[in-house]
């Protein structure tokens, strides 16, 4: 095992920048998630950690050593792609064993480590099958035991829970934790799926336009997001994020009043008329007719069972437009599409934004 370190690492393709200036270190035997919008970058760090792709400036080591001119075969990585890349015409113990036997392994100990492998992963009735013969999740796991029986020092996981339907994606994402406890090798995870990041990693990397926006531990990066764009990309429902107008002591919202915490005020340029950003998770805005900061109109309601979540529209007032806002409903609330709420929004969870950076100038 060995950590990963970036210094500065860039990728261009023809005049465009894919990656820039990215830098961090994985430490061994962590489990770091890249996560971020389609095309953010993060496929393509991980391909240059994995010899793919080459920098074209910066530095990356493995362990101690720096690999920017190693090949992809002498850097002991191990990759799982999004659609598993098994040879059909191998058998389940075939392709567990091939990795090994392409760099000279003795066949006993090729044996053995498919053996302990398939044990792990639970997949020993399969080693005889082709992978036409199985199903989604254990195409998986046959790909993720091609790559433990390795013993790589690093695994490169690119957005491999992709293909498989909801049910069968929450339970392998939880084996995938699970072994990863056992196994304890230095994983990089890629995907675009904020709960698996949330789920997973000991440390998420949120990329956006090629450059990273924050790193972090996952409840950190929830509860402090250093910009409007991670605020909004980790959360599900996002953060809500409304245009507001300071007038030295509140907020003016579509012409409602929220009144500004004194916590906040200390942080916000004086005087009248500055515009911001506020942000509020669905989770603090409460109905609630005794202390109402916002009223707004329901337009959709989605029972979920523990849960109902409500879309709430803020009529348009000069000079904004009409302003969205989810929230859940408590238990035994109910409304429905078309009547008028009053809405309480917990001043303890409120974040103001830049409307122009979008950075964060005030945590709750």
């Amino acid at each position: 095992m060995a950590s990963v370190r970036l210094r500065e690492i860039t990728r261009r393709f023809e005049g465009v920048t894919a990656i820039a200036d990215i830098t961090f270190e994985v430490p061994d035997g962590e489990f770091w998630v890249l996560v971020g919008p389609s095309g953010c970058g993060k496929s393509t760090i991980l391909r240059t950690i994995a010899g793919l792709e080459t920098a074209t400036s910066g530095e990356l080591y493995i362990g101690d050593r720096l690999v920017n001119r190693v090949p992809a075969r002498q850097r002991d990585v191990a990759m799982v792609f999004q659609n598993y890349a098994l040879y059909p015409h191998m058998s389940v113990a075939a392709n567990l064993a091939f990795g090994l036997q392409m760099r000279g392994v003795e066949p006993q100990t090729v044996r053995t480590r498919v053996e302990t492998v398939a044990r792990m992963l639970e997949i020993e009735h399969l080693l005889e099958r082709k992978p036409r013969q199985l199903s989604g999740g254990q195409q998986q796991r046959v790909a993720l035991g091609r790559a433990i029986a390795r013993q790589p020092q690093v695994f490169l996981l690119d957005e491999p829970l992709s293909n498989l339907d909801a049910q069968l994606r929450d339970d392998t994402r939880a084996e995938l934790k699970q072994l990863h406890q056992r196994v304890g090798i230095t994983t990089i995870y890629v995907t675009h799926d904020q709960v698996e990041a949330m789920t997973l990693a000991d440390q998420i990397v949120v990329l956006n336009q090629g450059r990273v926006q924050q790193i972090g531990e996952p409840e950190r990066i929830y509860n402090y997001p250093q910009n409007r764009m991670v605020a909004t990309f980790l959360g599900n429902p996002p953060m809500n994020i409304l245009q507001a107008i300071y007038d030295g002591a509140a907020f003016q919202v579509n012409g409602q009043r929220l009144l500004c915490p004194e916590a906040i005020q200390t942080k916000l340029q004086p005087g009248q008329g500055q515009s911001y950003d506020l942000g509020i998770r669905p989770e603090h805005v409460k109905i609630r007719p005794d202390a109402c900061h916002l009223s707004a109109e329901v337009s959709v309601v989605e029972p979920l069972g523990r849960e109902t979540l409500i879309r709430a529209i803020i009529p348009p007032n000069e000079p904004f437009r009409q302003q969205v806002l989810n929230l859940q409903a408590e238990i035994g609330q109910r409304v429905q599409a078309g009547d008028r709420i009053p809405l309480w929004i917990d001043p303890a969870h409120l974040f103001v934004f830049d409307p122009i950076s979008g950075n964060a100038l005030s945590f709750p």
